[in-house]
């Protein structure tokens, strides 16, 4: 980052672009972030010009936009338009990546303890029916997937695929990606990695990942609207020819009675009905983040986070459960006593956005850290340390006045 004055400027910047910090401090930006105004207007144009041609004259119209979406998603993450599908979310992303897999009984999954709770009831769901195994990689000690034991596993069990999710969504560990990548890699195993909290968060670059699919969402730091979503498919898992389990007219050719084939890049893995209106709010994310620079944000968002950590050190009865040797804009605490999810309705009637972690969305993780709710507190790069000031003083003050928590 540059000197202060310019740092300032530019949160300035990115604060009048957003409508939502006027109304709220928003510190949940790992649930969704608020969209800024260029999103906002793409939506819009679009759902306006819905309904004054058509829904199918909309869509033909904004042809030269919607092909820049699939460009800028691209660019963010280093690849090309044709390997990127559109889709309704990560976890979409994540089912139709799984799906194209040919899984047969006794096949095994390797998967790490840290993954999201969706992506695990998926591969739980796929032992059911088709009689896969799963297994999980080791930790290190101090948090996140150890790839040694990812590298013993598939050499030993030789896996079907590898699926690892990222960043999880109850903390702020950031598991070795690219480690993980290279191994899959070397031993010609499909990976299978779900970003969801990174992509807008921090530097992503799937020719250094090796990833063979990647899924993401635009709610989160990437700051598009909900209900939208990519997934990216490597060359090499094209040229395999991978496709999803249940293709439709968008994604495959019906050639005759007991005859189709799949489009030749990744929009096989999409469907022929889009909420288009978001697909072009997704691309204005992208540029947006594009124009914001990700290292740039990826710093302040850390500096934030930290700021956090360090304020939340200070209360008593307060226990930090980020682990790992990279953290990210993801904090979780513990509140001694209390239910996190009664801390979020506090915090939210004071006007501060934050979010509740539960045990059920992280079973393994949060049993190894003996807790069963936790208090996630996610700032971004357009949030301010008056914020973090803020949010801490109206935490102290619910805390206190419940006899709980005082400033140690």
């Amino acid at each position: 980052m540059t000197g202060a004055h310019e740092i300032g400027e530019s949160v300035r910047r990115w604060r009048n672009d957003t409508p939502g910090c006027a109304g709220r401090i928003h510190l949940n930006n790992a649930g969704a972030a608020l969209m800024p105004q260029p999103v906002i207007d793409a939506i819009k144009a679009h759902l306006e010009l819905e309904i004054s041609l058509g829904g199918y004259e909309a869509a033909d119209s904004a042809q030269k936009e919607i092909v820049s979406t699939y460009e800028s998603v691209a660019q963010l993450i280093g690849t090309h338009a044709g390997n990127i599908a559109v889709v309704e979310n990560a976890t979409v992303a994540t089912a139709q990546a799984l799906s194209s897999i040919p899984f047969e009984a006794g096949d095994i999954v390797l998967t790490t303890r840290q993954d999201y709770v969706s992506n695990q009831l998926m591969l739980l769901n796929l032992a059911k029916r088709l009689g896969i195994r799963i297994e999980r990689a080791d930790d290190l000690p101090d948090g996140g997937v150890d790839p040694d034991s990812v590298n013993s596993l598939i050499q030993n069990r030789r896996p079907k695929c590898v699926l690892m999710t990222w960043i999880p969504t109850n903390s702020g560990l950031v598991q070795n990606a690219r480690a993980i990548g290279e191994i899959c890699a070397g031993a010609e195993v499909p990976f299978i990695l779900d970003a969801c909290q990174a992509v807008g968060q921090l530097p992503v670059d799937v020719e250094s990942l090796n990833c063979d699919f990647l899924a993401a969402t635009a709610r989160k730091f990437l700051r598009g609207p909900r209900g939208v979503g990519f997934l990216y498919v490597s060359d090499r898992m094209l040229k395999r020819g991978a496709c999803p389990l249940f293709p439709d007219l968008h994604g495959a050719e019906w050639l005759g009675p007991d005859s189709y084939r799949p489009v030749e890049n990744a929009r096989c893995f999409e469907n022929w009905e889009f909420a288009y209106a978001l697909l072009l709010g997704l691309g204005a994310a992208a540029r947006y983040t594009l124009d914001v620079g990700i290292d740039r944000g990826w710093k302040r968002s850390g500096y934030l986070a930290k700021t956090v950590r360090e304020k939340l050190s200070e209360l008593d009865g307060i226990r930090l459960l980020d682990r790992g040797q990279v953290q990210c804009a993801i904090v979780s605490a513990e509140i001694q006593g209390r239910d996190a999810g009664d801390i979020v309705k506090a915090l939210q009637d004071r006007g501060i956005n934050t979010s509740t972690i539960v045990r059920e969305h992280a079973i393994i993780d949060m049993d190894e850290k003996s807790a069963r709710t936790a208090l996630r507190i996610s700032p971004h790069y357009y949030n301010t340390t008056k914020e973090i000031d803020d949010c801490i003083a109206a935490l102290t003050e619910v805390l206190t006045r419940c006899g709980e928590v005082g400033k140690g």
